[in-house]
Order: C-alpha cells, then structure tokens, then sequence
C-alpha cells in the first residue's frame, strides 16, 4: 500500500460522521495523512444527532469507538466548518492547498419534499429537522416545532417509527396516521422500532386496511397473513403505553395536496387511492384518480433526503452523481464523483456514505461504505506521487480557516467539551446532556 514510501499522502475528509470517521481512520492506518473537516462543532453525524434520543448506550459506546479514531496521530480534526460553493472553503480551495484527493462523507444535508400545495403552511415538517430538534443540533435544537393533536407522518421506514415514537410518548398527541402510497407487504421499518408503539396500534383500523387491501395483494400475488404477521409481531415484546393515542398504519394512499385553514395552518392531508402492479420483480402504485381527506393539523414527511445542491458536486435524483465506469470500483459500486456534462470523472474527489447514497441509517452500513470509499481513494493515489509540500498546504489551510470568521474546532476542544458535558450530566442526574446552541457549546471551549 501506500506505506512504501516515505513521504505521506496529503487527504481531506469532508464529513465527520460514521462514514467520514471510519474513512479516515482506514486512510490513517495506510501512513496517509487525513484532514477531517466537519460542519457541527461535535463529531458523529447521524449516529450523534440521528439516532433516537433515548438510547444512550448505543449513543455512548459509539462516542468511544469515535474518539479513539480521532487519537489517532494521523488524523486532524476541525469542526465548526462547512464546505461550498458559498461557505468560504470549496472543494476547489482544497485541491488548490495540494491535497491529492478529496472525500466527501457529508451525508445528505437537504431535505426531500413533494412539491404539494400547501407545503408551507404551519404545521409542515420534514422529519430530519424533527430528528436533528430532539437530538439538540444547532440550529434545529431550538426550533419552536407546533405540533397538534391528529398528525400525518408520511412513508413508513424505521425514521418514520422514530417520528411516531417521539409524538406519541413524548408529545402525547392524540393520534398518529401513517400514510403509505404502497401496501402492508412493502413497510420498510423494523420490528424492534415498531415495538416502541406498538401497543397504541389501532388494531381495528389495521384489520379493515388489510380487509380494503386484500383484493389488490391477492392479484399481484403478495402475502396478506405475513404481511399482517410482520406488523404484529412487534406486539410480544411492545413497550406499555402511556397515553391512549391511536397509531393508524393509512395504506395505497398518495399524498396530492395540504389543506390550509384561514390562518394558513394544517387542516387536512389530501391523498389519491392507489392500486398496486408488478413491475421489474417489485411493484409500484397506480393512482386511481379517487381522492379523499385525512382530518389532521400537522404534516410530517418521512420520505428520505437529498444532498446539499450548494455543495459543489454535480446532483442527480438528488444524489451527487456517480462515474458509471468507475475506474476503482469497490465490489462493483462506483465511489468516484462524476460530472455528466464534461463526461468524465471529478479529478480526485470520492463519495461514501450517504454522500454516495442514502441507506438504511444503520452505522454498520455508513461504517463499511466509508471503508470502501476509502480503498478506491487508496487506489488512486498509487498513481500519485507523494510529493506535497506538507508545510505549505498546512499554512494555506490554517490561513483559510482563519478567514472564515468563526472559531474553528480542534479534537482536544471536542475533549473538554465532551468532559463537561458528562460532568453536567451527572451534576443534573441526567442519563445525557447536550448544549442547545453553539454559543453555549463555544463558551465552554473558550472560543467565543
């Protein structure tokens, strides 16, 4: 590997979350020298502002494993800064300083919506912003979010259980729609995410959507028993509830428009009646052109996310476009950035993780797609020289972040916060504690 020569590689990763950190430690551990930019003060990305608020020792024990890739001696750490076109470092400002490629782990920064009427009324959310408020990330954290008593919460994955979960137990809303364009055999949550609420299922509505589904299941050839058996098994090993709101799985319905009051507030979630066909060994929905109204005062969409536009790489189907003949391909995926215009790949910039495509959330997966963007970067440069003047770029790098204007954090910052974070904890007899705003966070460090 790149270990045989003497001088080190010289790589910046952009993005301290599971994949970035993983990335970089990989990169360390070839005697390759790693920059890790990062836009929160705090490392940790989604697995620090993404998981459910309340699984501390998952949450901990992924703090651990984080730190001690930062230890490493090869591996620099600044956080508190983003990367743009308009952020005051680009990725072209990177190549300039002399580093010999880039990794981009960034995640997916945006937020997807539908383009429906209505979108801006009060009382319409995205569910990240929710994930990022009950997980204290700036600016989110202190976000005045209205929720009312009956909410809609778009798509049915393990994000949209979270949702649930949060407005059930903790906001203690009166009911809780779950809205699926597909039917009960294509729920993407899991079971261990459907127990949290499971015991507020309101079987009855569940027995009449399998009852209305089942002609449309029975002609594709879906099964109606396992699909009903999946969605209850949860049932077995389901928290007890603590209030007496109702959880409606809502199925074959398409959201079309929101309905708005005369003060501009949520009063109504429009969908179409879908049908199911088969298509390439899957299926899809068919609006039928029926349409009816869900009585609700709060829209919350759990559909997934696309990456920054402003970022600086080339986006497709809200993704950052992928060289479809990479040249380092890792297991056949394609870690490469491309830009289709020109037809040819982004000179020494790679994607990994959610950069390179959403999936399922789960760090294991962020982890391993880190790794391999890491090795198709590693293959890449044994084409190069490593022949930077380490100096030089660390003067440029250092001049460019004095720039930004704001303070720029290092790991040894991130310890004494961290520090006093469990100190306050303990302090207060709190399981966690986190800092709402990044002004308290800095005045901590003695940044500000």
């Amino acid at each position: 590997m790149v270990t045989d020569n003497p001088e080190k590689y010289q790589v910046v990763v952009i993005g301290a979350g599971p994949a970035g950190l993983f990335a970089a430690r990989h990169l360390a551990l070839q005697d390759v020298h790693v920059v890790l930019l990062n836009r929160d003060i705090k490392p940790g990305g989604l697995a620090e502002y993404g998981i459910y608020h309340t699984k501390y020792k998952m949450k901990e024990g992924l703090r651990k494993q984080f730190r001690q890739i930062l230890e490493l001696p090869g591996i620099d750490y600044f956080g508190n800064v983003s990367v743009g076109k308009t952020s005051g470092i680009s990725l072209e400002d990177l190549q300039k300083m002399g580093f010999q490629a880039r990794l981009v782990s960034v995640g997916a920064q945006g937020t997807k919506w539908l383009g429906l009427s209505g979108e801006d009324l009060q009382g319409v959310y995205h569910a990240k912003d929710i994930v990022y408020h009950y997980n204290k990330l700036p600016p989110q954290s202190t976000h005045d979010f209205r929720i009312g008593k009956r909410v809609a919460v778009v798509g049915v994955g393990n994000v949209m259980m979270d949702i649930a979960h949060w407005l059930i137990r903790e906001k203690q809303v009166d009911e809780v729609v779950a809205v699926a364009r597909r039917g009960p055999a294509e729920v993407k949550f899991s079971k261990k995410e459907m127990e949290n609420i499971a015991r507020n299922l309101d079987l009855d509505h569940l027995d009449r959507e399998f009852e209305r589904v089942k002609p449309i299941m029975l002609a594709i050839g879906q099964d109606l028993h396992a699909a009903r058996d999946f969605i209850l098994s949860a049932l077995p090993k389901a928290l007890e509830p603590v209030t007496q709101a109702r959880f409606r799985l809502d199925f074959l319905a398409s959201p079309t428009r929101i309905l708005g009051d005369q003060e501009g507030r949520v009063c109504g979630l429009e969908v179409e009646d879908t049908t199911l066909v088969p298509q390439n060994g899957d299926t899809k929905a068919r609006g039928l052109g029926t349409k009816r109204v869900i009585d609700v005062d709060t829209v919350i969409f759990c559909i997934g996310d696309r990456v920054d536009d402003e970022f600086g790489l080339p986006v497709q189907w809200n993704e950052f476009v992928k060289n479809p003949n990479p040249v380092y391909p890792i297991n056949g995926l394609s870690y490469e950035a491309y830009d289709p215009q020109r037809g040819q790949p982004v000179e020494g910039v790679f994607v990994a993780g959610w950069s390179r495509e959403a999936s399922s959330g789960l760090v294991g997966v962020a982890r391993k797609d880190g790794e391999n963007g890491a090795t198709a970067l590693l293959q890449y440069l044994k084409g190069k020289t490593a022949n930077v003047n380490e100096e030089q770029l660390n003067q440029q790098l250092q001049s460019k972040l004095q720039s930004l204007g704001r303070p720029v954090i290092t790991k040894d910052q991130v310890w004494k916060l961290e520090a006093f974070e469990r100190r306050e904890a303990e302090r207060l007899g709190l399981e966690d504690f986190k800092f709402k705003t990044n002004a308290e966070m800095l005045d901590i460090i003695g940044s500000a």
